[in-house]
């Protein structure tokens, strides 16, 4: 019999992890030949998050707790619940109910057809449209600049991994992982499975433009080199443009000597223009600085206060 680990990362979900709980169940008590469980990793959660945990826990051993010390980011708390899973196969999901249970048959069937990875595709959603937009305009900007790896459009990590691939990952030291582009990168043989998006079900969303912004600059420095071939690019544009200038004002200086007087905007106007591209690539070139210092540095993903039913 086929064992299958749900993996929820979770920060501040008391209005919703109870019923996705019970929902996840109810699918798996559906289900005929599957064992499961259903790993909820909890990132030091502010509210009564945990507490609902435990009391549902205390009831179910097939549900299981990782308590992170701290709020260790919505980038590596979610891999490393993924590398505790001990299913054959593990699926990955929100506790927000972006990512429908419901999918869950879906992705088994698929991967009873054979393929290693089943993933879930939005290719609607019913949040902001402008949001979504922007999110798609991500997609397409990442997909498209990526070196040798096709990344995958609208694909947030929700669905379902083989064993084998989730054996792959535990073998990386990835201190600070862009999972959507290691299953593109390492990926095996995958199966879409398109759904449209829904709203958040209950609660405030964690996400911010920071944490946002934090995942687009982690796929571009993890899988881009084009941010830095523009800045090489332009920056050498930049100074022929500034040369050329310099030279047309030293000929017209020598011509027009007694008349023409050297003006201070054009100076000025070229040294803020020259300083502010400066300033933009230098930002670039510190994200992927930044990066490899991740790297080098080998912390661990997380640190656990405390782990519930995993003996």
């Amino acid at each position: 019999m086929n064992k299958i680990s749900v993996v929820t990362p979770c920060y501040n979900e008391e209005e919703n992890v109870e019923e996705l709980y019970m929902k996840v169940r109810a699918i798996f008590r559906e289900l005929k030949g599957y064992n499961y469980e259903h790993i909820f990793i909890d990132n030091a959660s502010q509210d009564k998050t945990v507490l609902i945990l435990k009391g549902l826990a205390r009831e179910d051993k097939n549900l299981k707790i990782i308590v992170n010390i701290k709020n260790f980011g919505h980038i590596r708390s979610p891999y490393y619940g993924l590398l505790q899973a001990k299913g054959d196969a593990v699926i990955f999901m929100a506790a927000d109910f972006q990512d429908p249970p419901e999918l869950i048959k879906a992705f088994l069937s698929k991967w009873e057809e054979g393929y290693k990875i089943v993933i879930g595709v939005k290719n609607k959603s019913e949040e902001n449209p402008v949001m979504f937009g922007i999110r798609r305009l991500y997609y397409f900007l990442i997909k498209k600049f990526s070196d040798g790896v096709t990344q995958i459009e609208n694909f947030t990590g929700f669905g379902l991994y083989d064993r084998t691939f989730i054996d792959i990952l535990k073998n990386l030291n990835e201190p600070y992982p862009y999972l959507r582009g290691l299953v593109a990168d390492f990926g095996m043989e995958q199966a879409e499975v398109k759904f449209v998006q829904p709203k958040r079900k209950k609660g405030v969303s964690q996400n911010n433009f920071y944490t946002l912004f934090d995942v687009a600059m982690l796929g571009f420095v993890s899988y881009s080199m084009v941010p830095l071939r523009i800045a090489t690019f332009f920056g050498f544009f930049a100074s022929a443009i500034s040369f050329l200038m310099a030279i047309i004002y030293f000929i017209y200086k020598i011509i027009f000597w007694s008349r023409f007087q050297l003006g201070v905007a054009p100076i000025i106007i070229g040294f803020f223009f020259l300083f502010s591209i400066q300033l933009f690539f230098i930002g670039i070139i510190g994200e992927y600085v930044g990066a490899v210092f991740t790297q080098v540095k080998g912390r661990p993903l997380v640190i656990e206060k405390e782990r519930i039913n995993f003996n």
